[in-house]
């Protein structure tokens, strides 16, 4: 087995993109529709971090859940607080080294490090 790319459901490309690529600083990697007024379908990234992002109702349920491991998650809190971004402000659980941030749609990305035990 490789990677694996999850999926998560969108209702709005530009609350999707306002709050991926303006706040977490994704890329957006490349965009799909079949025919202009059918669904999105983007890929989006940032390092190693890949996500795919779905406006198709069959694809998956909103509410979806992962985990990103990062580098310095101290760095990533600050940066993300200090964008004052309306519709997140995550909180940084220190003693686990977690931030849980919910996108528009109530998917959940929790960023962490690794603690050395």
């Amino acid at each position: 087995m490789k990677g694996v790319t999850p999926l998560f459901r969108i209702f709005d490309v530009e609350k999707a993109k306002e709050f991926y690529i303006q706040f977490l600083e994704f890329t957006i990697d490349w965009e799909h529709r079949y025919e202009a007024e059918l669904p999105l379908y983007m890929q989006i990234s940032n390092g190693d971090c890949v996500i795919h992002l779905t406006e198709h109702h069959g694809d998956c349920s909103p509410g979806s859940a992962i985990r990103v491991e990062v580098d310095h998650i101290n760095n990533l809190h600050t940066k993300l607080i200090s964008k004052k971004y309306k519709y997140a402000r995550p909180g940084l659980e220190d003693e686990h080294k977690e931030m849980c941030i919910k996108d528009p749609f109530g998917n959940q990305i929790t960023f962490f490090e690794k603690v050395s035990k």
